[in-house]
């Protein structure tokens, strides 16, 4: 029972270090005073400046995109090897790791950060589980005399190998690099990577089954738990302690342990669903005081209009008689518009209802849900069924997803009725879309063994807003996964009929639908999508939020299905000048 409890938290544990991806880039200031240094020196290169500014605003994505659209018209060697440690970086925080070290392999030894990239190269190594590759790595970055200087990226070499030869089960070696991580932790008394040290060299001892060296390095990192903020490390450091006191046989404290952890992981989910809530509620109160401020200036005009009908009245009766012609017909005209309004009002109003109604509906069914899963996973904690344990996790997971995803697409069509959704069109790449987008959904096509096949033209550039594409394809590409059978196959390519605009499609084996379905997807006033025999496939929402964006970047969408034969979504898109 030790070893074998013991080893589960190893395995959560050493993912921690890992963080050093996202810690290097927003801690060593060099990078970024190098970075403003180089934007003066290539002000001329549009994209590498918009590629370093996403890459210090940590936009992953937009620093792929313009990386690569500064390495496909560059000659300027010290700019590549920038854009290649920019996206390699990105691969690593994306965790698409293979991506990463291919990136990071193209940049010259010659680079200002190249033993940081040797650093990134050796963690996204250890995350593919090639030990060997990582030492190598780390032991290469450590040669650099400017490593000796900055502790920072000291600190992670140490951790690295430390960590790599953990798995190596090279303990001895293990031991004398987490040591020396830990001592340049403790000088620099950040709290957090403290945390970390200490629970790393904890695993070491009880990977060894050394607990009485194991156990005060627990009770460290909880008692530190206890001062950071970060919900997740105090979640793992009462965990870890809940397995110490079980392994002890102290079930009753174990069991207090891990009850807190359990209160800690149910803080951090409903820390998250608070910002998001509060960020909607902070949306909403902007646009009601918007709404004010346009009533008061209707009332102003208002109020203008009739001290100037008085003013004209005195001059003369026939002013007056003019001026009565002319405000009697304003007042028709106001009424007409009001009447206008008043219908498109109630219009609103009765589809805000509808859609109020049925997402309440859905999100009462998911906290529903989610709170009696919640019963079943506090039951199975105590009868240690861990497999039941894991599905109810997986669950849980699933239906917190769902309902993540109905409140987005709900906030994004608030905004896009309110107008307040910012459209701004540039010249995308089509295929760098298409990729990001199947990195986001890999766990769940991996969770249902379906292929993903991207064969969309590499030189096709088309004319749109970003934003709202990236939220088309997410939406297009999530049902298509819902609709589709296991071992199914999910892909996109480009058709090029016209020379000024471009076919993607989007081509599942799923479930399909009838012509009638269609046309219910396909009408402008439709909310809901239905199956015959009314049943509720879900809200609509989404394929309403994709096919009003359609239209606003002056695109079309058409729909080619048939039942049990799989469903065809073609989309029409402008080109840009550069495709010729």
């Amino acid at each position: 029972m030790l070893s074998k409890l013991s080893l589960v938290f190893i395995s959560i544990l050493f993912s921690i270090p890992f963080l050093l991806f996202s810690q290097i880039t927003s801690n060593n200031d060099i990078i970024e005073q190098t970075l403003q240094k180089k934007v003066v020196e290539y002000k001329s290169e549009i994209n590498f400046i918009k590629s370093q500014s996403f890459y210090l605003k940590r936009d992953w994505d937009s620093t792929l995109i313009y990386s690569m659209k500064q390495l496909s018209s560059n000659t300027n060697k010290e700019i590549a090897d920038y854009c290649h440690f920019f996206r390699g970086t990105s691969f690593c925080e994306k965790k698409v790791y293979k991506e990463a070290k291919k990136e990071l392999a193209q940049i010259s030894n010659q680079f200002v950060f190249y033993p940081q990239a040797r650093i990134f190269s050796a963690g996204a190594s250890l995350e593919l589980r090639e030990f060997e590759k990582a030492r190598l790595y780390y032991e290469n970055a450590l040669k650099f005399p400017q490593i000796s200087k900055q502790l920072y990226s000291l600190s992670k070499i140490y951790e690295g190998l430390g960590t790599t030869y953990i798995f190596l089960k090279n303990y001895d070696k293990a031991e004398e690099y987490l040591i020396k991580n830990l001592k340049i932790k403790e000088k620099e008394g950040d709290k957090d990577n403290l945390f970390n040290a200490y629970n790393t060299i904890a695993n070491l001892y009880y990977e060894q089954y050394k607990d009485q060296q194991a156990i005060p390095y627990f009770e460290k990192a909880y008692a530190l738990s206890k001062e950071v903020k970060d919900f997740s490390k105090k979640a793992t450091a009462t965990q870890n302690m809940s397995v110490v006191e079980e392994n002890k046989g102290n079930y009753k404290k174990a069991l207090a342990f891990r009850k807190e952890s359990i209160r800690w992981k149910d803080s951090l989910n409903n820390q998250n669903k608070v910002w998001a809530v509060a960020d909607f509620e902070k949306k909403f109160a902007v646009a009601q005081k918007t709404k004010q401020i346009k009533v008061l200036e209707v009332e102003n005009q208002l109020k203008n209009s009739q001290r100037n009908w008085l003013f004209f009245s005195a001059i003369s009766l026939l002013l007056l008689l003019t001026a009565g012609v002319y405000f009697y017909a304003q007042k028709v005209k106001n009424a007409r518009i009001i009447l206008l309004q008043k219908n498109k009002l109630d219009e609103l109003n009765a589809t805000k209802d509808q859609l109020f109604s049925i997402v309440s509906h859905d999100l009462r069914s998911s906290v529903n849900a989610l709170k009696t899963s919640n019963s079943k996973l506090s039951a199975t904690l105590e009868t240690k069924n861990y497999d039941e344990l894991n599905q109810l996790i997986i669950q849980n997971s699933g239906i917190a997803n769902g309902a993540y995803s109905l409140l987005d697409n709900l906030l994004h069509w608030a905004l896009l009725q309110t107008k307040q959704l910012y459209f701004h069109k540039e010249s995308v790449h089509l295929f760098s879309i298409v990729q990001q987008i199947e990195y986001n959904y890999k766990s769940l096509l991996m969770e249902k063994t379906i292929t993903f096949e991207n064969s969309v033209s590499k030189n096709c550039f088309i004319f749109v807003d970003l934003d709202s594409l990236k939220i088309v394809l997410r939406n297009l590409l999530d049902n298509a996964i819902k609709f589709s059978n296991k071992n199914g196959k999910i892909s996109f390519y480009t058709k090029e009929n016209n020379p000024d605009f471009c076919q993607l499609v989007l081509e599942d084996t799923g479930l399909g639908m009838d012509e009638e379905t269609i046309n219910e997807i396909l009408k402008e006033d439709e909310l809901l999508v239905k199956k015959s025999k009314s049943e509720t496939i879900g809200t609509g929402l989404g394929m309403q939020l994709c096919k009003q964006m359609v239209k606003k970047n002056g695109c079309t969408i058409q729909i080619e299905s048939e039942l049990h034969k799989g469903t065809k979504i073609i989309l029409t898109f402008p080109k840009t000048q550069q495709n010729g």
